[in-house]
Formats: C-alpha cells, structure tokens, sequence
C-alpha cells in the first residue's frame, strides 16, 4: 500500500526530526543552502527582463522561449535526478552535483555577451542543475519529517528558499543603481552566494539511513508505474492543466509594469514584493495546509492567481496596482509550491520519494515551458490586453476542469 493510504497513521520522527513542533535541522539546513542559492539564482532572475528587453534589445517571444528554458529546461532532469537517488539512496550526493552545476553557469553567463542561442545555452545549464537537485532535496525534507507536519516543513523550507529569493533581486537593484549597469558584477555576485550554497549542503546536510525494503525495487518502471495510482495520476494531471495556465514570473511583472505605469527600473524590484509575500505567509499556511488539506489549499491557490490576471487588465493604475498584485502573487506560491510537495509525498512509498515527486515536478514543469513560450508569443503578436484576456481564459478553464478532475478524491 502507498503511503496515501495510511496518512492518518502515527509516525515516530526520524533521529534528527522534529521534537516538540520543530521542524528537523535537516530541513532548517536544506532551507539555508535554499537561501543562498535563490539569492544567486534570483539576482539573474531580476536582471533578466531587464537584461534582454532594455540591453539586448530582444522582442517578447525570445525573452518568452528564454524565460521557457528556464523554467522547461529543469523537467527531464527532474526525472533523472529523482531516479538516480532513489536507485543509489544518496539523495545528499545528486542534490550536490545540481546545485554545483548551477553555480558554475554563473561565470559563463558573461562570455555569452548579446548572443541569444548562448544565452539559452547557459540558461538550460542552470536550470538542467535546479533540476537534478529539487525532487532529492524536497525527497530529504519528506524523509525526514513526520507525515502530520509535512506541510509546516515544506512551508519553512519555502520560508528561507523566500528570504533568499527577496535579496536576490535587492542586490541586483542595487548593484544596477550603485555599481554597474553592467552584467559582470551581478553574475560574479550570484556565483559567490551559488557557491556558499554548496558548501552548506557537502559540509553540514546529512544524508538519512534508510531501511532497505525486501523485494522492493528502484527502477524507471516502478517509478513510472506509480501513475497507475489514482491520486498520484489525478494529482500530476491536475498541476500539469495548472502550470499550463499559469503565466511565468518575468511576464506577470512586465505585464503589471506596463499597466500600472510605473518606471521600468522598478521591475528589478516586483520579484521583492511576491518574495515578501511568500515570506511571511508560506509556514502559517503551509500549517493551516496540514490541518485543512494540502490539495484544497493548492487548488484556492490558483483561485488567487486567477485574480491576479484580472489585476493585469488595470482596473486601476500605478503604485497602489502594482503592491495588490504583487501581495496575491506571493500569496499564490506561499499557497502552492511547498504544499504541492508537502500532498505529493503522502502518494508514494519512502523508497520511491523522490522519482515520485519528480513525475509531479516533471509534469508541472513542461506545462509552464510551454505556458512560457505561449504568452510571449501572445505578446509579440497581440496587444497587452488581448493576451490577458487568453490568460484569464485559460486559467479559469483549468480550475473548472481541475476542480471536475479533483472533485471525487478525498485526499489531504
């Protein structure tokens, strides 16, 4: 039977676990190499519009085919990454190789200068890297968190992955202001924090001993063959309709400034204002999460981001705008990322933990890469409001569909 099946079942804590509602050091560890990579990962992120609109003078649909790299190019490795350390039971030692290689794209991104195909090169190197080490880090937080708390766990995970995520792109805005428009600076500072990220994890991150199962074996087909679970399968269709209308970070801001008016130096700063959001709101809800549901959660979430893309038609204008938008856009990833991962760990036994999640991650990650190229090809060929109104369309298709889908689980 599946872990799904017993989740209402008393879990004793793992050695380094949870006592008296603390999360386990292993997670509090995980969440500071978090830090320190979204740091790094997220002064790119910023610079990033800024970088290929302004600088580089790239039209909508390129920075979309980018922007989908980034995000697409995580999803086969995902699989591989996942697979790998359920087979060798090292979670620690894939998660290292990942974030290790992220960090060195950061000293090559320079040398790519205006070259588009460069650029995309270096990108799907990054985020090939994010890939092989999230379903193995999110697989350590799950192994080593009671299954009542994984939604707490996760959300403070997510916490510190955010506080990184919000000085990110401070650092960015204030390198551009204070030091340097140009891109040296900014990615020689990202590989530095990239870098301490990987010793925290080789240096401090142990890996859980995990009690070998007779007769279990870790193949690509046993993970594949968890699809044959309801819940698991109903579960990854749904986040995969759900990433596919959903609307990547970079337009979601570059939208939002052009409607609000405001100056376009403050796009390097939007990611500040969903980060804070997330911040404060991604343990609280990740608790309430455990208690309500973790799917329902996910689902209301989107709910949110719905509302989002209504903001983008500009009801009104300005500063005021752009802080409601940006405050439910953090409240949509506090209410889904963590909670995603905290609902998918409950569909799949121990020793499969992290090619499981991966199915999901794959999944929801091809469906933004697609999302991603999609509106920037709305954007090239239509006006703003046009394109809006297909995202909005979209997304409330995929929450009626999802919702149908959803609706017969009872499942936390």
């Amino acid at each position: 039977m599946y872990v799904a099946s017993t989740r209402r079942t008393k879990t004793a804590p793992p050695v380094d676990g949870p006592r008296a509602g603390r999360v386990s050091t292993t997670v509090v560890l995980l969440g500071t190499v978090s830090l320190l990579t979204d740091i790094s990962s997220e002064m790119v992120t910023a610079f990033l519009p800024v970088y290929v609109i302004f600088n580089l003078q790239m039209s909508y649909l390129q920075l979309g085919v980018l922007d989908g790299i980034y995000t697409g190019a995580t999803a086969v490795l995902r699989l591989v990454g996942g697979h790998i350390s359920d087979k060798v039971s090292r979670h620690k030692a894939v998660a290292v190789a990942g974030y290790g290689l992220s960090a060195v794209t950061k000293l090559v991104f320079p040398s790519v200068g205006a070259s588009s195909a460069g650029l995309g090169g270096v990108l799907a190197v990054d985020r090939a890297g994010k890939g092989l080490r999230t379903a193995p880090r999110d697989a350590l937080i799950s192994l080593v968190t009671p299954v009542d708390q994984l939604g707490k766990a996760f959300g403070v995970h997510r916490t510190m992955d955010t506080i990184g995520a919000l000085i990110g792109p401070l650092a960015t805005y204030a390198v551009l202001n204070w030091l340097s428009t140009r891109p040296g600076p900014i990615f020689m500072i990202s590989f530095c924090f990239a870098a301490l990220g990987v010793i925290v994890l080789v240096f401090f991150v142990r890996q859980p001993r995990l009690e070998r199962v007779p007769g279990k074996v870790v193949t690509l087909r046993a993970t594949l063959d968890l699809l044959r679970n309801r819940g698991m399968r109903r579960t990854t269709i749904a986040a995969g309709l759900l990433g596919l209308a959903t609307i990547s970070d970079v337009f979601v801001f570059v939208v939002l400034q052009r409607v609000s008016g405001v100056s376009p130096t403050l796009l390097a700063l939007m990611p500040v204002g969903t980060a804070l959001t997330f911040l404060l709101a991604a343990t609280p809800l990740g608790r309430l999460a455990d208690r309500v549901g973790r799917w329902p959660m996910f689902f209301a979430g989107h709910v949110v981001l719905f509302v989002v893309y209504l903001l983008l038609l500009g009801p009104f204008s300005g500063l005021a705008l752009v802080i409601v938008t940006v405050t439910l856009h953090g409240l949509f990833y506090a209410a889904t990322d963590g909670v995603l991962m905290a609902h998918g760990a409950t569909l799949v036994p121990e020793h499969l933990r992290a090619g499981g999640l991966s199915i999901v991650q794959t999944g929801q990650a091809l469906a933004r890469f697609a999302s991603s190229i999609g509106f920037g090809l709305l954007l090239q060929s239509f006006a703003f409001s046009t394109a809006v109104l297909v995202a909005i369309a979209t997304m409330a298709t995929a929450l009626v569909g999802v919702f149908l889908l959803i609706r017969p689980e009872v499942s936390r």
